[in-house]
């Protein structure tokens, strides 16, 4: 289940009536007018196009199955548990740092205004559903652990 903010799936909205609209119509277009130019086995506008055209349709599927899919908004919770839409401070207890972001699918990152990591990161599936105080240890990729103590979650604000 992938939750997303309002901005996000108005965001993914928006970039699906412009995939299924203009942009579309110009690589149908430009199809088209490669196709005129004769010879398609050797045509590398002919070809370069239709790659295109491949692409743009499984984004346009991609988007449909995420916005039919996708929960909007946030899971209800305590205030003080992490959870998808929330944005997540945490203590990097070895280099006593902390770092802040929102916890959400990667659609969210074009229109955050902060960091985000998913709940299937290893950070964010190490805190998803733990409350502020607590201390979680996860595996960073070079195979070492890690320890973070939740420092505060607040719901987030666009």
């Amino acid at each position: 289940m992938t939750w997303l903010t309002q901005d996000a799936y108005d965001a993914l909205q928006s970039e699906l009536a412009d995939r299924e609209g203009p942009q579309r119509a110009e690589i149908t277009a430009r199809i088209s007018f490669a196709r005129e130019e004769g010879d398609l086995k050797e045509n590398g506008g002919y070809h370069a196009a239709r790659e295109e055209q491949g692409k743009n349709e499984a984004r346009i599927r991609v988007l449909k199955h995420l916005l039919e899919n996708a929960h909007v908004g946030v899971p209800d919770s305590a205030d003080d548990e992490v959870s998808h839409g929330k944005v997540v401070t945490v203590r990097i207890v070895a280099l006593d740092e902390e770092l802040t972001f929102l916890l959400g699918s990667r659609e969210e990152a074009s229109t955050a205004s902060v960091e985000v990591y998913s709940p299937t990161s290893p950070l964010g599936g190490a805190v998803l559903g733990r409350r502020v105080g607590e201390t979680v240890t996860y595996t960073l990729a070079n195979g070492k652990d890690m320890n973070v103590e939740i420092v505060a979650v607040t719901p987030y604000v666009a």
